[in-house]
């Protein structure tokens, strides 16, 4: 028998050993500016030259995302500013459409609104995102609730689903969005619910419920069932990972993105980080990776471009490494979570290349800011 410090030794070595080989599974944070990475949820307006020099300098494509909110630029504008960035930076950017719901009741909506899409996608669009308006803040003129399986947008999604063209759905809201504000789970929730009290349905009875909202969205997948669909924000599951392993299953041509919802990763990875760990690496082919950062006209370029750098840099050391972290959305430490690089590189670049063929030129490729890189 092996002598207790011998033994006690050699079991010191093999946790060192096994150390090193999960480290070496990872990737650095110095490998942050060599990996390519594409942020697939932002919302940029105007030239932003001094985020787009960060962006190539930190290794990130974008995918910019036109929506239907009060809080952003007219929609023509969006759309405008959207393929101006295209044929500015051609390797660098990829954009999303959007339509309109406000006259949906028109006997001409449907026609006009596909018409349009079909414009914007022939400008390059290489998806079109459907927002929450539907369901949350959209009303007919009986004023009751629409929701996004209603008969009427049937047309559209049916137009989409026939040309292939990628759905970003954006229905709901965190679970926080149906509790009061001191019971949320995330700073920024309460954040975000406190400057916009329209949209909290704790205090908005009148308007469906979490599962009702999120019953739609299944409910319109299930009637296009060859309809590419991301949805985006954890598809509003983002508060447990075994809700959102079910929707998966239960939808399996269906993607989902991180965007504005890591902290809610952190948030579980406190007591549950081995099942977050292990919900990211079994669904490794069907995540995204994106921020939901918009840039504004009242943020610089230069601030908005270390504001970015910032949080990539902050998700790349989560998803990355294992070490004790904190984040001014929580209370609490949490540890970061090693994943392996291979799904590392689904989650950065390889699902979203495949998501969108068209977007962005080959890997390959150097990041540039000329029209003439164009593939």
């Amino acid at each position: 028998m092996m002598p207790l410090a011998r033994r006690v030794g050699a079991a010191a070595a093999l946790l060192v050993l096994a150390g090193a080989a999960a480290a070496a599974s990872s990737y650095s944070d110095a490998d942050f500016y060599k990996v390519e990475k594409i942020d697939a949820h932002m919302h940029l307006h105007g030239d932003l030259p001094a985020f787009f020099a960060r962006a190539q300098a930190d290794k990130v494509r974008v995918l910019t995302i036109n929506v239907d909110y009060p809080d952003f630029p007219p929609l023509g504008v969006q759309q405008d500013t959207a393929i101006a960035l295209l044929r500015r930076h051609p390797s660098d950017v990829a954009f999303a459409a959007t339509f309109p719901v406000a006259t949906f009741e028109e006997p001409a909506w449907a026609a006009t609104t596909m018409a349009n899409l079909d414009r914007a996608i022939a400008s390059g669009a290489v998806g079109v995102k459907v927002w929450k308006n539907i369901g949350m803040d959209l009303r007919d003129k009986d004023g009751k609730p629409v929701m996004v399986d209603d008969a009427r947008f049937t047309p559209v999604f049916a137009h989409l689903a026939e040309r292939g063209i990628v759905v970003l759905g954006h229905q709901a809201e965190p679970k926080n969005c149906w509790l009061p504000l001191d019971k949320m789970t995330v700073n920024s929730d309460r954040q975000y619910f406190r400057e916009h009290p329209q949209y909290h349905m704790y205090t908005q009875s009148a308007w469906p419920g979490h599962a009702q909202q999120l019953a739609a969205r299944d409910n319109l997948l299930k009637r296009h069932p060859t309809m590419r669909f991301l949805a985006v924000h954890l598809a509003s599951l983002e508060w447990d990972v075994d809700a959102l392993a079910r929707f998966l299953d239960a939808h399996p041509d269906a993607r989902v993105d991180l965007a504005a919802r890591m902290a809610h990763f952190q948030q579980q990875a406190i007591k549950r980080r081995a099942k977050v760990r292990a919900f990211l690496i079994r669904y490794q082919d069907r995540v995204l990776y994106g921020t939901d950062l918009a840039s504004s006209a009242g943020q610089g370029d230069a601030d908005f471009a270390m504001a970015a750098h910032a949080a990539w840099l902050d998700d790349w050391a989560f998803l990355n490494s294992a070490r004790v972290m904190r984040s001014p959305d929580l209370d609490k430490l949490f540890r970061g979570l090693a994943l392996p690089k291979q799904v590392v590189d689904k989650l950065y670049s390889r699902n979203a290349r495949k998501l969108f063929p068209q977007a962005w030129p080959s890997p390959g490729a150097s990041l540039s800011t000329h029209a003439s890189d164009r593939p």
